[in-house]
């Protein structure tokens, strides 16, 4: 993985606990401490180099890798070189954008297994409905935006039900009237990364309601995310294992981060930055479990977290003792303090990024 920038910490398998800080061997001599260095840098030096390099539970998405390049030429809903008719091709395709500007939606488009939907060179929005992902397996999803959707089951990505191995890298989401990115019905290992997520409300939710107890295999992974001056659920969790790890969230309306039914949440030096009203970073809800009498709420542990602008945590101590650890789960991640540094890099470097494609070392055209 790409080196982060500011002070660092390595991750190994068996570890129980952060490691003292030590700067990695493969930081030059003259890096220090202050030098910034972008996450997952190298991935954009050629265009199939984003597969299999996310961090965390997604780490194993390849998306398209052995599939040809496809490329999108229309802006239209469907029809011919549209992206709807480029997701549902069942074989395996790195597809890529020829074109620039918005996608309406009048209906949800379904992206089939194998499949990397890669925004770079293009600054492609998509509004009216978003992407599903159901059923599938395997799936990139990088630099796009998705803004104003419309309809009470409108959310930009939807992960339901039974989707697993996926990866959403640097997408600018916000205005969707249900969620922003919706993970239910037993889909797992998916990471989310680099995102900016903006004026909405209901921003993130993993796990459907109490009844879906199957929901217990759920694991993803957020992290270098930026949560600006959106309301409540960064993320809202039921049964799911969660690890965040250098986000930022800042001015909430209600509340960070909602710990629903038996989840358990590994917060990691993540900046939590409360606005001047809502102070409440990490909320417990009590519920009822579908195949059980007593209602409980879920665990957090919070591990190097900084709370600023009288952010209060309101922690239950509990979730030390009953959430798991990543090592049990991956092996190596990375992550640094919680710093300025690592704040304005959040601020500015999250979100649909104005990049070149990069080229195919093995060029194939679909």
């Amino acid at each position: 993985m790409g080196n982060l920038h500011g002070l660092h910490r390595s991750h190994h398998a068996g570890q129980q606990s952060l490691a003292p800080p030590a700067p990695p061997s493969s930081l030059s001599s003259q890096s220090g401490p202050h030098m910034a260095v972008e996450p997952y840098c190298h991935l954009d030096s050629s265009l199939r180099s984003l597969a299999g390099k996310a961090e965390g539970f997604g780490r194993a998405a390849v998306g398209g890798l052995s599939g040809p390049i496809c490329h999108v030429t229309s802006l239209a809903d469907e029809g011919p070189g549209s992206l709807r008719e480029a997701c549902k091709r069942p074989e395996p395709l790195w597809i890529v954008f020829d074109v620039s500007g918005t996608i309406s939606l009048s209906s949800f488009v379904h992206v089939s297994s194998n499949k990397t939907v890669d925004g770079r060179g293009q600054r492609v929005k998509i509004t009216g409905k978003g992407l599903r992902l159901k059923q599938c397996v395997n799936v990139i999803i990088c630099n796009l935006e998705f803004e104003g959707g419309v309809g009470p089951d409108a959310d930009a990505i939807q992960i339901k039900p039974k989707s697993n191995t996926i990866w959403i890298d640097r997408c600018s989401l916000k205005n969707y009237h249900d969620g922003l990115i919706d993970i239910t019905r037993e889909s797992t290992d998916i990471t989310v990364s680099r995102c900016h997520f903006i004026n909405h409300n209901k921003t993130m939710l993993i796990g459907a309601d109490p009844s879906h107890v199957t929901d217990r295999c759920i694991r993803v992974t957020i992290h270098h995310c930026f949560f600006d001056g959106t309301r409540q659920r960064h993320p809202r969790v039921r049964f799911a294992k969660v690890h965040l790890f250098n986000n930022y969230t800042r001015n909430w309306g209600i509340y960070a981060v909602g710990a629903g039914v038996e989840c358990q949440i590994y917060s990691e030096c993540n900046i939590y930055e409360a606005g001047s009203e809502k102070k409440t970073v990490f909320k417990y809800i009590t519920e009822t479990a579908g195949d059980k009498e007593k209602p409980e709420d879920g665990f957090i542990r919070s591990e190097g977290d900084w709370f600023l602008n009288g952010a209060k945590s309101c922690l239950n101590h509990e979730g030390k003792r009953h959430v798991f650890s990543p090592t049990q789960h991956y092996s190596e991640w990375t992550v640094e303090s919680q710093t300025e540094k690592l704040k304005n890099y959040l601020k500015h470097s999250t979100g649909w990024q104005n990049l070149p494609l990069p080229s195919d070392q093995h060029p194939t055209s679909a």
